[in-house]
């Protein structure tokens, strides 16, 4: 009898998102059809890695986002000099709302390339994801009930690191981007949100919780990153990769991805890629996306959609 592919479990929820999907309008005004509350299950032992093969997914894109995420920065300045796109138009779409102006995705990331001051004011996405993962801010009193805001706050992955290594059997391996107090200063607010580990027989496992994702064109991206988040702490933590576990609230896509959605499953999953990681570096800020490898990835064709902004 031929194993389920690892995939499939994601095709089937596709449909079933798709087929039986309450009908909802949202912020964007596109429309979504959406269900509360799935699971899934993905292997990551032999180098095993969640990458849709039904579609071609553009992973170093996503690695680099993770190591983005992981140094801090909330300034898209550094991923377009990668040549990497995927956070651009909520800046884009501030600063045309804002000047009146129409400039194009090339246009605005040129002027973000060549404008110190232009990068500074627009490019910035405020405290995003990676602020609150490795600078959560604190607050220390000055005196009468004073309080001022410390020159740097919590960092949660160092932390992670270190309670991995020292407590592992702890059930507080978590971080979480879900800083209440600073969502309206986000560009938007984290929607893969939550992160818990667990030590089991010198393996690793993670799981991710998301509030919110799109699962025609974010759920690629979500799973692999939170599996290479995984395989880069067992490394440092000398662990092996056990599994991920992915569970979200609301699970949705959005209406004009019909295509997609046809698209995807008229196709087959094929193949098993795997992740190797190239080195150990010092620590688990000092990854380079050439230490990342994906071989035995087959996939079909890319197909296009639209972000909803």
């Amino acid at each position: 009898m031929t194993a389920t592919h690892y995939e499939q479990q994601y095709l089937d929820l596709l449909r079933d998102v798709w087929e039986r999907g309450d009908e909802r309008r949202d912020r964007t005004g596109v429309g979504t059809r959406s269900l509360f509350g799935p699971t899934m299950r993905f292997d990551l032992s032999d180098d095993r890695v969640p990458l849709l093969t039904t579609k071609r997914v553009a992973w170093k894109t996503a690695a680099r986002e993770m190591l983005w995420f992981l140094s801090g920065s909330t300034n898209i300045r550094g991923l377009v000099e990668q040549g990497v796109h995927i956070w651009t138009d909520w800046p884009l779409d501030a600063y045309n709302r804002a000047s009146g102006e129409t400039l194009d995705r090339d246009a605005f990331e040129a002027r973000i390339l060549a404008d110190d001051a232009f990068a500074a004011r627009w490019g910035e996405l405020g405290p995003v994801y990676g602020k609150q993962w490795v600078d959560w801010p604190v607050y220390e009193p000055v005196g009468d009930g004073l309080y001022r805001k410390a020159e740097r706050g919590i960092d949660q992955i160092a932390a992670l690191v270190t309670s991995l290594r020292t407590n592992p059997t702890s059930r507080r391996h978590i971080f979480t981007g879900w800083n209440v107090a600073e969502l309206d200063a986000m560009a938007l607010p984290p929607c893969h949100m939550t992160y818990q580990y667990h030590v089991s027989g010198g393996k690793l496992s993670g799981m991710l919780w998301q509030r919110s994702c799109d699962l025609g064109l974010g759920f690629a991206f979500n799973a692999f990153s939170a599996a290479l988040l995984v395989r880069m702490l067992a490394q440092q933590c000398d662990l092996e990769p056990g599994e991920l576990v992915w569970s979200c609230g609301d699970a949705h896509v959005y209406l004009n991805h019909a295509h997609l959605v046809a698209e995807q499953l008229a196709r087959e999953p094929r193949g098993e890629p795997r992740l190797t990681i190239a080195r150990r570096p010092d620590s688990i800020f000092d990854y380079a996306i050439g230490d990342f490898a994906v071989t035995g990835y087959d996939p079909h064709a890319h197909i296009a959609a639209p972000v909803a902004v």
